[in-house]
C-alpha cells in the first residue's frame, strides 16, 4: 500500500510537471508510464483466467512416521502463456507443505508431487489451495482459492513387541494362544468336511453350498484376557518436551498395547486422565482400534485429575477377566490401593511406569546444548528423592504381585514389555 501511494505521487507530479513545463520528454514519460501500468493490470487480469487448479491428498489419516502425498494439478486451457504463478498450501502440519513459483505454457498442464512426513500426532489442517499471480514490476496481484480444505489426523506411532503378552489374569478360561476345541464359542476360524457325530448346529450352509458339501466351523478358545487400559496424563507429573516427553511415551505405549491386544482379537477399552476424563468402552474390531487412535491422537499432558481418581472412575468398567494396565510417570503410592482392589476381583493388573527423572535429565541436558552451556548435572538430592520414591512405589507394587515395566526415553517399547 506504501509503495503504490508512492508511486502515485509520483505520477501526479509527473503528469502536473509535464502540463506546465509542455516538454516533450515529460509527456514521453507520462505516456510510458501510462503503458506500464495499463499493461501490468492486464497481465495481472490475465494470469488467473482460464487456468484450472486442484491438489488430492492421497490420505487423511496416518501413523507418526508415515509420509504424505499430495498432489498438484495446474491446466491452462487458453494459449496465452501464464509466466508467473505462485501455488502453495496454507496448512498447521509440522514443517508445512512447499509452494512453488511457476510457469505454465499456453494450452499446457503441470503436476508435481509432494512428500510430507507426519512428524507429530495430532489433528491437523490443510487449507485450500491458493494460487497468486502479478505483473513484473509488483503493482496488481491476483489471488484466487481452490478446492476446500481437509483434515489431515495423524495418530501416535506404533513400535513392534512381537514377544509382549498380555499377562493372564486368574479366571479360568481360554489361553492367549490359538487351540482348537469342541465347544462352540465366538471365534469361529475355519471349516472342514463333516463328519458323522457332529452337532448341526455348526454347519456352515454358505460354505456347503460353495463345496457341494457338508462343511462344517471349527472354533478356538476364546480369549478372556481383554485389556482395559488407564493412561495417566496430569499435568503436574509429566516430564521432558515434544517427542522426548512422558505424555508422548505413555501415548506411544497406550497406542502400541492396544493396537496389538486388537490384533490378538481382544476386546480393548481404555481411560485417558486428561484435562477431562475419556473414556472408550471395551470392544473388539477394527471401529473400536479407530477409536482409540483417534482419542489418543487428540490427547495432550494438560489434565487436572490424579490418576487414583481416574482408575476408581473406570472400576465399574473392567469386568472380571480383564488385565488393567496402568501407563502413568507418577511416583505417588496412592493409586496402588485402587489397583491392588482389582486383583481381588479376579482382574490382572501391570504398571508401566514411565521415567520421568530420565525424560527430565534428556530435556535439560538438550536445552543446555542448544544454548551453548555448559553440560547439565542433576541436583543430588533431589535425584535422591526422586529415588526413594521410586523405590516407595515398586515395594508398594510388589506388595500386591503387580508385574511393573519402566520405560525410558533411550530403549524401544519391544525391549522393554519383554523384561
Amino acid at each position: 500500500m506504501v509503495r503504490r501511494l508512492q508511486l502515485l505521487a509520483i505520477a501526479a507530479a509527473l503528469v502536473v510537471a509535464a502540463f506546465s513545463t509542455g516538454e516533450p520528454f515529460l509527456f514521453y514519460l507520462v505516456y510510458l508510464g501510462i503503458l506500464v501500468v495499463g499493461g501490468s493490470y492486464v497481465v495481472t487480469r490475465l494470469g488467473l483466467s482460464d487456468l484450472e487448479a486442484g491438489y488430492a491428498v492421497n490420505q487423511l489419516h496416518g501413523h507418526v512416521g508415515d509420509r504424505i502425498r499430495v498432489t498438484y494439478t495446474l491446466r491452462n486451457t487458453s494459449r496465452i502463456p501464464k509466466p508467473w504463478l505462485e501455488v502453495h498450501n496454507p496448512t498447521t502440519l509440522p514443517g508445512g507443505l512447499p509452494g512453488r513459483a511457476i510457469s505454465v505454457a499456453g494450452s499446457t498442464e503441470r503436476s508435481w508431487l509432494v512428500r510430507t512426513p507426519l512428524t507429530r500426532r495430532g489433528h491437523f489442517r490443510v487449507e485450500p489451495l491458493q494460487v497468486r499471480t502479478g505483473d513484473p514490476f509488483g503493482l496488481f496481484e491476483a489471488s484466487a482459492s481452490v478446492g476446500q480444505g481437509v483434515t489431515v489426523v495423524v495418530y501416535p506411532r506404533i513400535e513392534p513387541i512381537p514377544l509382549w503378552r498380555l499377562p493372564a489374569t486368574n479366571l479360568e478360561g481360554s489361553q492367549s494362544s490359538p487351540e482348537r476345541t469342541l465347544q462352540t464359542t465366538p471365534l469361529a476360524t475355519s471349516v472342514r468336511p463333516y463328519a458323522p457325530g457332529d452337532a448341526m448346529n455348526r454347519i456352515h450352509w454358505k460354505a456347503t453350498a460353495r463345496h457341494g458339501e457338508l462343511q462344517v466351523k471349527e472354533f478356538e478358545l476364546e480369549q478372556t484376557a481383554d485389556a482395559w487400559i488407564v493412561l495417566d496424563l496430569d499435568r503436574g507429573v509429566q516430564a521432558g518436551r515434544g517427542d522426548e516427553s512422558t505424555v508422548e511415551a505413555g501415548v506411544r505405549v497406550a497406542a502400541t498395547v492396544a493396537d496389538r491386544a486388537i490384533l490378538e482379537n481382544r476386546a480393548v477399552g481404555i481411560a485417558v486422565g486428561g484435562l477431562r476424563t475419556a473414556i472408550v468402552p471395551a470392544d473388539r474390531g477394527s471401529r473400536q482400534h479407530l477409536k482409540i487412535m483417534q482419542l489418543l491422537a487428540a490427547v495432550e499432558g494438560d489434565g487436572a485429575t490424579p490418576l487414583v481418581e481416574t482408575i476408581v472412575m473406570s472400576a465399574s468398567r473392567i469386568r472380571r477377566g480383564m488385565t488393567a494396565i496402568v501407563v502413568t510417570p507418577s511416583l505417588d503410592t496412592s493409586w496402588v490401593r485402587p489397583i491392588g482392589a482389582l486383583r481381588a476381583r479376579g482382574i490382572g493388573c501391570v504398571a508401566v511406569l514411565l521415567d520421568a527423572g530420565a525424560f527430565d535429565h534428556r530435556d535439560r541436558e538438550e536445552r543446555a546444548r542448544l544454548a551453548g552451556h555448559p553440560p547439565y548435572h542433576a541436583d543430588a538430592e533431589v535425584e535422591a528423592a526422586r529415588a526413594r520414591r521410586a523405590r516407595a512405589l515398586q515395594h508398594a507394587l510388589a506388595e500386591f504381585e503387580i508385574r511393573t515395566f519402566a520405560v525410558g526415553p533411550d530403549r524401544a517399547l519391544g525391549e522393554v514389555l519383554v523384561g
